[in-house]
């Protein structure tokens, strides 16, 4: 699953830390024949016989051309195996939707669109620096429906300052009104460094409290799965079988390739006689690593042999994301010494999470129960130390 990252934005929101940067003007050409080339490299690199998905992320990555799109994903096709049916998603931004852009991108073999919304409340847009109001968000969201009907996904973020909980129940509502059948919603983290975070620290905004956060949270899942969506994981929620291969994947902790300036990856060096999974990060600053990528064929700034204890803890963490958990096929995929009922069955942690009614194991696997979901992050740790002891 090749995941290329446009970093470039036309401003940056207030509560934004990604490798992100608004600069007078971008030399795409140069900055498409890096992520080409970059695609390439670390295709035949892994040796990748089959693509399930591509992800255009971002940044924004909708300001970028049509054309830059398609010359990715020729790369993609000529490198591997990309079957007619694989899930193409690409980020975009309600102030860069035109219906003739967005036409461009269908036509360049983009077939599903992750919206970013984030709010329908013109305040709380102002407020998180957005560049866009909230009818051009649903405008934009209608446009995409239209060339995307059944795979245009939207986000929100909940839990922003000064909002209350009838308020967000006011905007779950409109935003079913608006949705097609795919929703992303985020807790807004306060990041250290991003304007916003600055605000709630010097007291020029609130922050909301941890029991509101909760409630918000649970208000959006019922109001959901009472509208049909399936809360297949942690933050996404998809009816009529719409759920994100691509995202999936990660949760799975399947290989992915992470080509452009940040970049993640995790993949098999199979090319290079690699049995070991890496994990890899692309060079941040966008100039740099075009400069790396033409001397070399790609700008990996890190790799890191992932040891089977940092699988697993990695396959614990994102599986357990997904209302399916962790299977005992895939788990013993990893771990073919070691079953799941051999860790996490026996006297312990795990087993305590289970009585508490928090984690289930069965004969499915390992998953959370409904009312684990939601405290994921506080059971981590008990399963993280117990698969470390063991």
């Amino acid at each position: 699953a090749p995941c290329p990252q446009w970093p470039y934005c036309r401003k940056r929101c207030s509560y934004c830390s990604f490798n992100t940067y608004v600069v007078p003007a971008v030399d795409e050409a140069a900055l498409r024949a890096c992520l080409v080339r970059e695609a390439q490299t670390l295709l035949r690199l892994s040796q990748v016989h089959s693509v399930t998905s591509v992800f255009f992320g971002g940044g924004t990555p909708s300001l970028a051309s049509p054309g830059t799109v398609a010359a990715v994903l020729e790369a993609v096709a000529g490198a591997a195996h990309l079957p007619a049916g694989a899930e193409v998603t690409l980020e975009a931004n309600p102030s860069s939707t035109s219906t003739s852009r967005l036409a461009g991108f269908r036509a360049a073999g983009v077939n599903r669109l992750s919206i970013g919304v984030q709010s329908l409340d013109d305040a709380e847009l102002r407020m998180l620096g957005r560049e866009h109001t909230a009818a051009e968000a649903r405008k934009a969201v209608e446009v995409a429906q239209g060339l995307f009907p059944g795979r245009t996904s939207i986000d929100l973020l909940f839990g922003l300052p000064r909002q209350s909980r009838d308020a967000w129940a006011q905007q779950l509502e409109a935003a079913l009104r608006l949705c097609d059948d795919h929703i992303s919603l985020y807790q807004l983290t306060l990041e250290r460094g991003t304007v916003l975070a600055a605000q709630v620290l010097r007291g020029a905004l609130p922050a909301p409290s941890q029991d509101l956060l909760a409630d918000m949270y649970q208000t959006a899942r019922t109001v959901l799965v009472a509208a049909g969506f399936r809360h297949y994981e942690v933050s996404n929620f998809a009816r009529k079988g719409a759920l994100s291969t691509h995202n999936l994947s990660y949760w799975r902790a399947d290989q992915y390739i992470g080509v452009g300036p940040g970049a993640h990856g995790r993949f098999m060096l199979r090319g290079e006689g690699g049995c070991s999974r890496e994990a890899r990060v692309q060079t941040l600053e966008p100039v740099t690593w075009m400069r790396e990528v033409q001397t070399q064929g790609h700008g990996t700034r890190s790799r890191v042999v992932l040891s089977l204890l940092e699988q697993l803890e990695e396959l614990l963490t994102l599986g357990l994301r997904t209302d399916e958990g962790i299977t005992h096929e895939r788990w013993g995929h990893f771990s073919p010494q070691l079953s799941l009922q051999a860790m996490f069955g026996e006297p312990g942690e795990a087993r305590a999470l289970q009585q508490e009614g928090w984690l289930v194991l069965d004969s499915g696997g390992l998953r959370c129960t409904w009312a684990g979901l939601a405290v994921l992050d506080s059971l981590l740790p008990d399963l993280l130390w117990q698969l470390q002891r063991v």
